[in-house]
């Protein structure tokens, strides 16, 4: 092993990488910075295990929560910032694939489609995840259908979306197609309408990318909710892991 190298455990990719003197060297001098662009309530707790999880792997990471980064090698965003950027990780539903946008009705609504949907009480979700509310309200106006303001019921995240579909309070909700799967039958709902794969929610390679980058990018490859949901209290609900594109 030659000079430097010290012994971890990790990937023969990551290995290689920290083996290199060099790589140690600005390793130790500048950590790598990610930013995420966050829709939820970030709490330190989700910060610490996050840096722990990419620690572990080698990545000597600066977690910051924004969504105009500076400075940032690797940003988690919900769309390009040029139209030249490439999503190098994208993220993945519970079911390992790209999202799908969908609306959820309840198997006894009677509403069969999204023309069923007019002067609907509705309910999306807040933030910048296109998959919480654009794509779908896009497709009701694909359909004709515009919904009056106080129609819409804005909730603070999926769950909650769904919530307040199966209380009744609204005739459908918008969910990923991954996420709300597991409570179809169980509670009787179904999906209404299911849009195309998302391709653009994942991570992104900033202005201040470099090879050092890589270490992160490798570990957080291998970051999965179901390993610690705390850690992933960061990201939207229907996150389950990120992979890395074909074209990288």
């Amino acid at each position: 092993m030659s000079l430097g190298c010290r012994h971890i455990r990790a990937s023969a990719f990551t290995a290689l990488l920290l083996c290199n003197p060099e790589a140690i060297a600005a390793n130790e001098l500048q950590p790598v910075v990610l930013t995420i662009d966050s829709v939820t309530r970030v709490t330190d707790v989700a910060r610490y295990r996050l840096d722990q999880h990419l620690a572990k792997q080698g990545c000597q990471g600066e977690i910051r929560f924004t969504s105009e980064p500076q400075a940032a090698a690797l940003m988690f965003r919900f769309s390009a910032q040029r139209l030249q950027d490439t999503v190098v990780l994208s993220a993945m539903n519970p079911d390992g694939e790209l999202p799908r946008p969908a609306w959820i009705t309840r198997r006894t609504s009677g509403v069969r489609s999204v023309s069923g949907l007019e002067a609907r009480d509705l309910a999306t979700v807040a933030g910048r995840d296109p998959l919480a509310s654009r794509l779908a309200l896009a497709e009701l106006g694909l359909a004709g259908i515009d919904p009056e303001p106080e129609r819409i019921y804005e909730a603070g995240d999926f769950s909650s979306a769904l919530g307040l579909l199966l209380h009744n309070n609204t005739h459908a909700a918008v969910s990923e197609a991954g996420f709300a799967s597991q409570f179809l039958e169980s509670r009787d709902l179904v999906i209404t309408w299911l849009g195309a794969p998302v391709k653009t929610v994942g991570w992104y390679r900033g202005d201040a990318w470099s090879k050092q980058a890589l270490v992160c990018e490798e570990a957080l490859s291998h970051l999965r909710r179901t390993d610690d949901k705390q850690a992933f209290a960061v990201f939207p609900e229907w996150v389950h892991g990120f992979t890395r594109t074909d074209d990288q």
